[in-house]
């Protein structure tokens, strides 16, 4: 009879999973018994039953074999610590060479705008270099012109506030000359010199 292939999911009976537990733990630690005898390993197996009941194996200790495998896994941390800054080290340096490349290739991009170093370029260069320039050139009188207009927008705001202080000050002096040629009638401008009463005499109407 064929046996039918055992799905890997929580078994809902309680005793068929308890039966199943035993049978495959006591399995579980008979590999565990041969494993070691067969081939001289240091084997640990620890198991813990669904209501909490330990059941253990161990070839020599338990707590030896628990002190070497912390001791194995701290070790492989560090390594691979240690390998993970010697990468990132690598990593680091690539990039410090890639930059400096670049750094390089700028300065003979520069030296060749300010017209040194051309003795060893091309036709084809030259002519890179003179596109790259009238371009730059393009752009700085674009902005140049756009520097002026603004100058000339800021200026011409300006000059209509000048223009509108100086109406307003034109007015205001127009007031004063105004009110300076039409004096009150009561204020007596007229100079003269004499006594009071022929003073007096002067300013009544002759009958």
């Amino acid at each position: 009879m064929v046996r039918g292939k055992t799905q890997m999911r929580r078994i809902e009976n309680a005793t068929s999973r308890q039966v199943t537990f035993s049978k495959r733990r006591n399995g579980l630690l008979k590999k565990a018994f041969e494993l070691s005898v067969l081939c001289d390993a240091e084997v640990a197996l620890i198991i813990f039953s669904p209501r909490g009941k330990l059941n253990e194996f161990a070839s020599s200790s338990m707590q030896a074999t628990i002190e070497r495998y912390r001791k194995h896994t701290k070790d492989n941390q560090t390594h691979n610590k240690s390998v993970e800054q010697t990468m990132q080290l690598q990593h680091l340096k690539q990039e410090a060479t890639a930059m400096m490349k670049k750094i390089e290739l700028l300065e003979i991009s520069k030296r060749k705008f300010l017209g040194e170093g051309l003795g060893s370029c091309s036709l084809e260069e030259l002519q890179q270099v003179e596109q790259q320039l009238e371009k730059s050139v393009t752009k700085i009188r674009a902005r140049k012109n756009q520097v002026f207009k603004d100058q000339i927008e800021i200026l011409k705001e300006k000059e209509k506030a000048l223009t509108s202080e100086n109406a307003r000050l034109s007015e205001k002096i127009e007031d004063l000359n105004n009110t300076e040629s039409n004096p009150s009638s009561d204020v007596e401008t007229e100079l003269f010199i004499g006594l009071p009463e022929t003073r007096l005499k002067r300013l009544l109407p002759k009958k």
